[in-house]
């Protein structure tokens, strides 16, 4: 199977249309961190809505200029705005404010595309690559074949707004959907194996972690290598309690936000 392209896409950037200078600071604080007061003045233009989601934020050496702070002192602060995921970073490219994340309901059966629109996003998918691998002994357990049986790997990269906030690796048997991979995988698995094989989950086993993206998935979605992520698995079965996929995705950490509204039984 032909091996396809993982460059990701490039957004195109809104220029600041103002200054960081033009701004209200917030109160000083002499016993302060100098990085935590820039990153709090930064923090407030965003909150504010004077910086808006998907603007470029200054240049370091331009806020170096602007802010006469240490260049050292500037990347703490940015830093410190990232992990908090307020703005991200995109390679040769610079600082950008985030837009708002998605909310995901793990408990609730909804594939990508379909919570991202309606949550009004704008949701994508791009096959990265798709092809047929050997089980490995760990597979091998999750879907109860023997070692070396084969199984399907599909990569895929998914954007919200044109923006890359995603990659999976997407494992499938195919003995339940022996021809999977002649289909375009741009659009909802999901409804390709219930469409053309009668397939359907019933139940999801989700664990979440947080983690630091690793070369290959970070370059995959245009961030330095660790830059911090969040590691979904997804494990789905059928009625009869054979695995439907096993999924597992490398989030940005800023593009989600889980949300479980559960009833507490007594």
């Amino acid at each position: 199977m032909r091996r396809l392209t993982s460059a990701a896409p490039d957004c195109n950037p809104r220029p600041m249309t103002a200054t960081l200078l033009e701004f209200p600071e917030p109160s000083a604080d002499a016993s302060r961190a100098q990085y935590l007061a820039l990153r709090d003045r930064i923090a407030l233009n965003i909150e504010m809505g004077r910086v808006v989601a998907g603007t470029r934020l200054p240049s370091e050496r331009q806020l170096q200029t602007e802010i006469g702070t240490a260049r050292g002192t500037i990347r703490q602060a940015l830093s410190q705005l990232e992990a908090e995921g307020l703005i991200y970073r995109r390679d040769r490219s610079g600082w950008y404010v985030s837009p708002p994340a998605v909310t995901y309901d793990p408990t609730r059966w909804a594939g990508f595309m379909r919570y991202v629109l309606e949550q009004g996003r704008v949701p994508g998918t791009e096959t990265l690559d798709k092809h047929a691998i050997p089980a490995s002994a760990g597979m091998a357990d999750i879907f109860r074949i023997a070692p070396g049986s084969p199984l399907f790997l599909i990569e895929r990269r998914r954007t919200i707004d044109g923006r890359p906030v995603l990659i999976e690796r997407i494992v499938v048997d195919p003995a339940i959907a022996p021809d999977l991979l002649v289909h375009s995988l741009d659009c909802s698995l999901t409804d390709i194996l219930k469409t053309h094989y009668g397939i359907a989950a019933v139940r999801n086993r989700v664990d979440m972690r947080p983690c630091a993206l690793i070369k290959e998935a970070a370059d995959r979605l245009g961030v330095k290598s660790g830059t911090p992520g969040l590691k979904v698995t997804r494990t789905s079965f059928d009625e009869a309690g054979r695995v439907v996929e096993y999924d597992r995705e490398y989030w940005r950490h800023d593009a989600i936000r889980v949300h479980v509204d559960l009833t507490i039984r007594t």
